[in-house]
């Protein structure tokens, strides 16, 4: 099973890390390097631009791939399919045009000139829209595009919006929000190797939020307890040898840790430990 993550920039990192936490240790994957073993011998690593991967996917030169939402809909590839939302690399795709110039909204560039690395996105978003105007592909340095009189506006990725604002840019139009996604294509989905990958990297995400609570309380105050924290189907509850303590053990949100424990010790907690979870599968 070939995945194919990114070489380089905002989504390499994050993506090498949720293998790894998934248990999908990546192999002496030095910087240049085009592919890497893994810890399990069915599953090898392809490093390629984040922008190829759908390709490499849907030419069978990887079964799976990690890259952005935004790339597949730009490659628009029928074969390659999304399978599950990695919760990292959140942006956005924009229509912006200069801060102070009479152009305001996207029905103002009837006519005009859009300068974008996303071109089948933004034809397809300007049909949906009825604005008839001319899409110019770059490939870097969109934001200038507006200032030099080769377009009247731009479409580019932002995640908070400071480079367009630096750029004097203001946002008339969203196009579409993205995220890092794990995608696969569709000879695939069914394959055994798919599900097992698929459901590694869910047990990681499913943790993120999650923390593993222990404590020691009295007996009497089970009830009241469970109330406070009924975990995953319930608390696990063990008796405490020759006393009349239980231990309880539960999975909670993490936003709901402060207030449980508080509400915890006003029943008779103790010994309360709060743990991470690497993996969660459910």
């Amino acid at each position: 099973m070939r995945i194919a993550i990114p070489n380089k920039g905002r989504l390499h990192d994050p993506a090498v890390d949720l293998l790894d936490r998934a248990g999908i240790h990546v192999v002496d994957g030095e910087d240049r390097q085009l592919y890497a073993d893994t810890v399990d011998p069915e599953i090898t690593i392809l490093f390629a631009r984040a922008a190829d991967i759908p390709e490499y996917i849907a030419d069978g030169a990887a079964d799976l791939g990690i890259t952005g939402f935004d790339q597949a809909q730009e490659a628009d590839c029928d074969v390659v399919k999304p399978l599950l939302d990695l919760e990292f690399g959140q942006c956005r795709i924009v229509v912006a045009a200069p801060e102070e110039g009479e152009i305001t909204d996207i029905q103002d560039l009837n006519g005009k000139t859009v300068a974008t690395e996303f071109p089948h996105i933004t034809k397809k978003h300007f049909a949906a829209a009825g604005v008839d105007a001319e899409i110019v592909e770059v490939t870097g340095a969109t934001e200038l595009t507006p200032h030099v009189e080769m377009a009247d506006a731009i479409v580019d990725i932002t995640s908070t919006g400071t480079t367009l604002a630096v750029n004097r840019l203001a946002i008339i139009d969203e196009v579409l929000e993205s995220s890092a996604h794990l995608f696969a294509h569709e000879d695939v989905l069914n394959d055994r190797k798919t599900s097992e990958i698929d459901r590694a990297l869910e047990s990681v995400l499913a943790a993120e939020d999650r923390r593993y609570l222990m404590l020691n309380a009295p007996a009497a105050n089970l009830e009241r307890i469970k109330e406070v924290i009924p975990g995953m189907g319930g608390p696990t509850v063990m008796d405490i040898a020759d006393t009349d303590q239980v231990a309880i053990h539960a999975v909670v949100p993490e936003s709901e840790v402060f207030r449980a424990v508080t509400r915890l010790k006003a029943e008779g907690a103790t010994d309360i430990l709060i743990t991470e979870i690497e993996r969660l599968v459910e």
